[in-house]
């Protein structure tokens, strides 16, 4: 076991030095070649892009000029790569998503990276679980580094002012996408050393696995091309097609096509507004998904990552702004295939309203119940969605007004729900939902909480509980409690009612409270109220009330 692993190891070792040496040499033996503008002298020039120990007058040689004072405009000067000054080139810092450490070249102890940083040259940078990292070099060439993985870079420089960049980096754990600059010059180098392989690219996009466990790493190229190499031998690698190198003593695989992108179900997929909802139709070849949400125009910063079995996700929160869904398909080895995409927008404009009523976890004795709200800053109307659970993956109803209220034009059964409201502006376009509250439902009819009866001077007063601001009541009482002809059926707007005549016998009353915009919910059951005499009704406070609830 011991040797080998120390053969692999200096297999790596090898190849990162082949890289190293071999490349460089072959670039140095090239020439960058510049194009005269007026004004020029090879004086000037000498001191731009030469290095401090090579003199002007050995670039005059190389080019056989006569008059280095006078340079014909628009023509070509060769300057041999070895001769170009070369200079540090610190990679910046995108975005930081999730926990990413930075352990620094100068030996500091490890801390968080923070977005907008500087690495340099020897600076390993690593990733926990659910986080990633976007890194800009200095030819703008851009490195995603996913979750659990770790990057270290091993050179980044560029010749001075030719645009030329040389990045070498080692991807020691995990998966990195990349998207490369193309090459300016013959000393443009874009080279990520895996455990098994190297892959050298010159303008491409491309994604990189550094094998994890019983994996094998693997480059799978999207756009233009890449060669995949070892000391054993060397594939290049077309767009749409991988290869995967299992040992670093083997010679990568010949190169196989990827996946292909799965097809989004339009009838099942709903990106906006969140949550997002997906699904797919199964992939032939695949063990399970990666879903991935970036930014569109920068698609290199990843926002939200995840993998899955099925075929349908379901994604609660994004942040605003115009993003990029990104879906594929992985196999069994665990290469992924092309991606599936769709591009959405996330808006946080108008904001959602501030919800009035019903409050949080409130009991609605109503099948229809009246809903407030407040008016949100540059919202012209607002919608209202209910649901059965919380992530609103159905809504049972949707309704939109110009107002801050409104009552639910159809009735639901009892039950618990979920009740939300967004905003619209002037053009209709819709900002984000405001917090799900919960809502009870039931059939059950206000208890009116009817007092005992007040005689006094002939008269029969009953009290019950007031309703909320603007609430009317119909108040109806019955001799016998069918109320097929009741002796009092009135709508009164304070809660009480007074009778003149002194009836005998027992009494049946029932209460119906009615809303402001004259919804009507049911009756209450119905009390009773007996009075035993005549005399004793008239007596007033005298009498003895019997109160009975039925």
């Amino acid at each position: 076991m011991t040797i080998g692993r120390s053969s692999s190891f200096l297999a790596r070792r090898f190849t990162a030095l082949l890289c190293a040496l071999l490349l460089p040499a072959l670039a140095a033996a090239q020439d960058w070649n510049y194009r005269v503008r007026p004004g020029d002298t090879l004086w000037d020039l000498g001191g731009l892009y030469l290095k401090a120990d090579v003199p002007w007058q050995q670039l005059q040689q190389h080019n056989r000029i006569d008059n280095p004072y006078r340079l014909p405009p628009g023509g070509l000067l060769r300057f041999p790569v070895r001769w170009l000054r070369v200079e540090p080139a610190p990679a910046r810092v995108l975005a930081v998503r999730g926990s990413v450490w930075l352990t620094a070249a100068n030996g500091s102890a490890t801390r968080a990276l923070l977005a907008g940083e500087l690495l340099h040259s020897g600076d390993t940078v690593q990733t926990a679980a659910d986080a990633s990292v976007t890194v800009e070099f200095a030819d703008a060439s851009r490195l995603q580094l996913r979750e659990h993985s770790q990057l270290r870079l091993d050179q980044l420089s560029r010749y001075g002012r030719t645009g030329m960049v040389d990045t070498r980096m080692r991807l020691q754990q995990g998966r990195a996408s990349n998207r490369v600059t193309p090459a300016r010059g013959p000393a443009s180098r874009y080279i990520i050393d895996a455990p098994t392989a190297t892959s050298s690219v010159r303008g491409t996009l491309f994604r990189v696995s550094a094998g994890d466990g019983p994996q094998a790493g693997a480059t799978e190229v999207l756009e233009g091309r890449v060669q995949v190499s070892n000391r054993h031998g060397h594939r290049l690698v077309r767009p749409g097609h991988a290869s995967r190198s299992a040992r670093a003593d083997v010679a990568p695989e010949a190169a196989s096509v990827l996946l292909p992108a799965p097809q989004l179900r339009s009838d099942a997929t709903t990106l906006a507004p969140l949550p997002a909802q997906l699904a797919w139709q199964p992939v032939a070849g695949a063990e399970h998904y990666r879903i991935e949400v970036v930014l569109a125009a920068t698609p290199e910063i990843l926002l939200f990552a995840a993998t899955t079995t099925d075929t349908s996700l379901i994604i609660d929160d994004l942040p605003p702004g115009a993003l990029r869904l990104l879906l594929r398909a992985v196999d069994a080895q665990g290469v992924e295939g092309l991606d599936a995409s769709a591009d959405f927008l996330v808006s946080d404009q108008p904001p959602p309203p501030l919800t009035v009523s019903p409050v949080h976890g409130q009991t609605v004795n109503s099948d229809r119940p009246r809903f407030r709200w407040s008016q949100a800053p540059g919202a012209r109307s607002s919608v209202l969605q209910i649901a059965d659970e919380p992530r609103f993956l159905a809504p049972l109803q949707q309704q939109a007004s110009t107002g801050t209220a409104l009552r639910l034009a159809a009735p639901l059964p009892p039950g618990q729900y979920f009740w939300r409201v967004a905003s619209r502006d002037d053009k209709g376009r819709q900002g984000p939902f405001g917090q799900a509250l919960p809502l009870q439902l039931t059939d059950e009819p206000i208890n009116p909480g009817l007092q005992p009866p007040d005689a006094a001077h002939r008269e029969l007063t009953l009290r019950w509980q007031a309703g909320s601001d603007g609430q009317r009541y119909r108040v109806q009482v019955d001799r016998h409690g069918d109320f097929r002809a009741p002796l009092v059926d009135e709508t009164l707007a304070q809660p009480q009612v007074s009778l003149k005549r002194p009836w005998r016998g027992p009494l049946h009353v029932r209460v119906q409270y009615i809303d402001d915009d004259g919804h009507a919910g049911p009756f209450s059951p119905p009390q009773q109220v007996k009075l035993p005499c005549r005399l004793c009704y008239g007596a007033g406070g005298g009498a003895l009330l019997l109160w009975l609830l039925l």
